[in-house]
């Protein structure tokens, strides 16, 4: 049986990071998202937890918290971390499609300010994708949107979406 007071203390830090998140506080969802690993982590290892996905979720409320604080070299590492769970496993039909979503945005984010232009511009171009392909809610879609295409013209890329051929599917649609 897993430590009930573990997992929920853990997914309760993690969901107060994710509000913070949306409140614009960045250091606090950063600091919240750390308690939530850290409190996961005292699980004994002989319990049944998935460590490698609740990390995943911990670095994508991480990341865009980073970014935020203008933090982009631990956000480029939170990012990535966040990318192995979300790459293999994520759904972006899904609720946590939001937080994959916010990770590739924030990747992005991370790469134009430490000087990598073009893998920027690509992650720029798959969020709005995603953003575009994803039908649920998605808080902030419109800013987000807006923010991509200034990011792509500074960066002089295009900001509109390529029109796609028929049948055409994006390359998360094959792991979702």
């Amino acid at each position: 049986m897993k430590p009930l007071k573990e997992v929920a203390m853990s997914y309760m830090a993690l969901a107060e990071a994710q509000k913070k998140l949306l409140e614009g506080l960045y250091a606090e969802a950063a600091a919240e998202s750390s308690k939530a690993m850290e409190i996961s982590r005292t699980m004994p290892p002989e319990e049944a937890f998935d460590h490698d996905g609740f990390d995943g979720l911990c670095y994508a409320a991480l990341a865009p918290a980073q970014a935020g604080l203008g933090e982009y070299a631990e956000c480029l590492q939170s990012a990535e971390r966040a990318l192995r769970y979300f790459n293999r496993r994520g759904e972006l039909q899904k609720d946590e499609g939001k937080q994959w979503i916010a990770v590739v945005f924030s990747r992005a984010v991370a790469m134009q300010e430490t000087g990598s232009p073009e893998e920027a511009s690509k992650g720029f171009r798959i969020a709005g994708e995603m953003i575009a392909e994803r039908k649920g809610e998605l808080p902030g879609r419109e800013d987000m949107l807006r923010e991509i295409a200034e990011r792509l013209s500074v960066l002089g890329g295009e900001s509109k979406t390529v029109e796609k051929p028929g049948g055409y599917r994006a390359w998360w649609e094959f792991w979702s």
